[in-house]
């Protein structure tokens, strides 16, 4: 995993264009400004570790395409949370956003606590579908700590230790992408 410091200038980036733009535009399960918010922040941070340009919401529905790396369509997928990441976390993935045309999802998720984006790892498309859990809208979901919760919406769970490793992008993460 890797950690990298959110920058203030990114967050403002990334409010503006929420207040702005609905990312969501699925009808259903579009979550709120600040689920969306998580969403494009992440992405932002991202885009700038890898010296690619950021969200923005004026062009409308991005078809789960996020950034591209070595010609690989890849979609973040950020979870914000009070404290930092572990190995054991899972990451929820929304029903409603299975099947686009994305190559790897690059799980990551938001310290909002210390203002830290955790890189936790990728997986291709065909793992994922290999990999991840279903929970149906509806259903309780028992955490490892033995919490529940109710599922709002259909959606797939995969966890931190199911995704590949994610090295810093002067490494092997580009020569490893799938060709």
């Amino acid at each position: 995993m890797i950690d990298i410091p959110i920058k203030y200038w990114i967050k403002l980036k990334s409010w503006n264009e929420v207040k702005k733009y609905n990312f969501g535009k699925r009808g259903y399960a579009d979550g709120n400004q600040e689920e969306q918010y998580t969403g494009i922040l992440g992405q932002n941070v991202i885009c700038d570790y890898y010296d690619q340009p950021m969200a923005s919401g004026k062009d409308g529905f991005d078809g789960g395409v996020d950034l591209c790396l070595k010609g690989k369509r890849i979609d973040v997928k950020t979870m914000g949370r009070k404290g930092p990441v572990r190995t054991g976390y899972t990451n929820n993935f929304l029903a409603a956003q299975d099947g686009y045309n994305t190559d790897i999802y690059l799980f990551c998720s938001i310290n909002k606590t210390d203002s830290i984006l955790t890189i936790c790892g990728w997986v291709t498309q065909e793992q994922f579908k290999n990999r991840r859990v279903f929970h149906k809208q509806g259903s309780i979901r028992i955490r490892r700590d033995g919490t529940a919760i109710k599922v709002k919406s259909d959606l797939y769970e995969i966890d931190n230790d199911m995704l590949n490793p994610i090295l810093p992008p002067s490494s092997l993460f580009l020569k490893i992408l799938p060709n």
